[in-house]
């Protein structure tokens, strides 16, 4: 495990999982929305999302969070580990709508400066469509690369617990 992508429903749980994953097996992570936004909530330019995701998965180890479909297989092809957070949808939006009351006017440790955490329910609402409308496409890409890539399929708190508490045996193995 020295190229992981994380991928899940908002509110899942990706960056907090990556951060003590990185913790853990000692990988540098790397949250997209850290770097895919500007300040105001203003995306970069798709060139510059393609670059930066380049210049990311050329490196040796890390972690890579966030959904991002027109680049996912981008860090799929290019990863060893493909984690994906298949939580309920009531627990993602409850996630969800905690971190706004939490973060609210303020940005998230894993945001960009300038990206104030807002009520925002057309994203409350694709965490509510997420398991119809983007879950089928992600399991057909886990099952496209089960071949050739460690695929870890968490979809409750406890198997994410289980899994964080042997991330060192993951480490040891690819070691």
């Amino acid at each position: 495990m020295k190229k992981v992508v994380l991928i899940g429903s908002g509110g899942s749980g990706k960056s907090t999982l990556a951060t003590r994953l990185g913790e853990a097996v000692d990988l540098p992570v790397w949250h997209l929305d850290q770097l895919l936004w500007k300040p105001g909530w203003v995306l970069v330019e798709r060139e510059e999302i393609y670059g930066i995701q380049r210049r990311l998965i050329s490196g040796e180890r890390w972690i890579i969070d966030g959904n991002y479909g027109s680049t996912m297989e981008l860090r799929m092809d290019a990863s060893d580990t493909i984690i994906f957070l298949d939580l309920a949808r009531w627990r993602c939006s409850y996630r969800a709508m905690k971190r706004m009351l939490r973060y609210h006017g303020k940005s998230r440790p894993d945001m960009r400066e300038g990206c104030e955490e807002r009520l925002d329910l057309t994203f409350l609402k694709w965490i509510w469509q997420y398991p119809k409308e983007k879950r089928p496409g992600i399991l057909q890409k886990l099952a496209a690369y089960s071949g050739e890539k460690t695929i870890i399929h968490l979809k409750n708190p406890r198997e994410v617990r289980n899994f964080l508490k042997n991330a060192k045996t993951y480490k040891e193995a690819s070691a």
